[in-house]
């Protein structure tokens, strides 16, 4: 398989988190196994306000699994996540979840902003927010996509691009801290994953929110990244794009030969593998999307 990354400035991209930025998301030599199967070990990673961090990685590398654990719906193996200063806990208003791209039915009931409501409704407990409070958040996550034009119509009658502007918005809606982003471009065109990539971005840069973006279409991420995060082989890469994506890292983590290219603003890599190997006894499929 070759992939091909834009290349970002190594003068512009720090290779740690910003001295004096708050930590939103932290994690201590965290473990992640299935049975005999680790799928990464000894991650330690601080994520600051602010930064956009890049996940990569051949699919059942164990990137949607991160996103689960600090989710809180899929407990460590070993070492320690916190989010906000604190253990990560299952359905915390401080982070925000964009999901992968997929069509709704056309069939589908709810109006644009009732998707959006959910994201501020859909983690308590208890009684709701006031329906002013809650309609005020709901046309502020609107407006930060541009999705107000489109507010009441039913929402599986809006294009694969507008449902996602809806799905960003149901995201935001609860102001997160965090925000984290599955695969949120996968069936887009170019020109909606340019829009969507670019409405996170001005999100974290207006608000400070971190974001963690896992992906395959990565040409439209890497002008607005940070630093990267490759999970391979049950081991990791973290630093900039010039620091990470070089032949004898990739070769490395995969255990055969990767040959990274550069081409102008471009890096080509090829030989990367479609898959991590998995045990029969256990497949993840979740990951076998990602």
């Amino acid at each position: 398989m070759t992939v091909v990354h834009d290349l970002v400035s190594p003068q512009t991209r720090p290779a740690e988190a910003p001295a004096g930025k708050r930590v939103v998301l932290a994690l201590r030599d965290a473990r992640l196994s299935y049975g005999t199967r680790t799928l990464w070990s000894h991650l330690t990673l601080d994520v600051a306000a602010g930064e956009f961090i890049a996940v990569l990685g051949a699919n059942g590398s164990g990137k949607t699994s991160l996103l689960k654990a600090i989710l809180g719906l899929q407990p460590l193996s070993g070492g320690s996540l916190e989010v906000g200063g604190h253990p990560v806990k299952r359905g915390s208003g401080e982070i925000g979840y964009v999901p992968q791209q997929r069509r709704l039915d056309a069939s589908t009931p709810l109006r644009a902003r009732d998707v959006v409501r959910q994201g501020i409704d859909g983690h308590r407990f208890g009684l709701p927010l006031g329906s002013g409070s809650a309609r005020a958040r709901v046309d502020d996550a609107l407006r930060q996509v541009g999705a107000q034009e489109f507010a009441n119509m039913p929402v599986g009658l809006l294009s694969g691009g507008e449902q996602q502007r809806v799905r960003v918005a149901q995201a935001l809606a609860a102001d997160p801290v965090l925000l984290l982003c599955d695969e949120p471009l996968l069936s887009l065109d170019i020109g909606s994953q340019k829009t969507i990539t670019s409405l996170i971005d001005q999100r974290r840069r207006d608000h400070d929110t971190a974001v963690v973006f896992v992906t395959h279409e990565i040409n439209p991420v890497l002008p607005y990244v940070d630093r990267v995060l490759y999970l391979a082989g049950g081991r990791f890469r973290m630093g900039t794009v010039d620091e990470v994506f070089t032949s004898e890292n990739l070769s490395e983590l995969y255990g055969t030969s990767v040959a990274v290219v550069r081409a102008g603003e471009r890096i080509i890599v090829a030989g990367v593998p479609e898959t991590e190997d998995a045990p029969s006894h256990h497949v993840e499929p979740a990951d076998k999307e990602n």
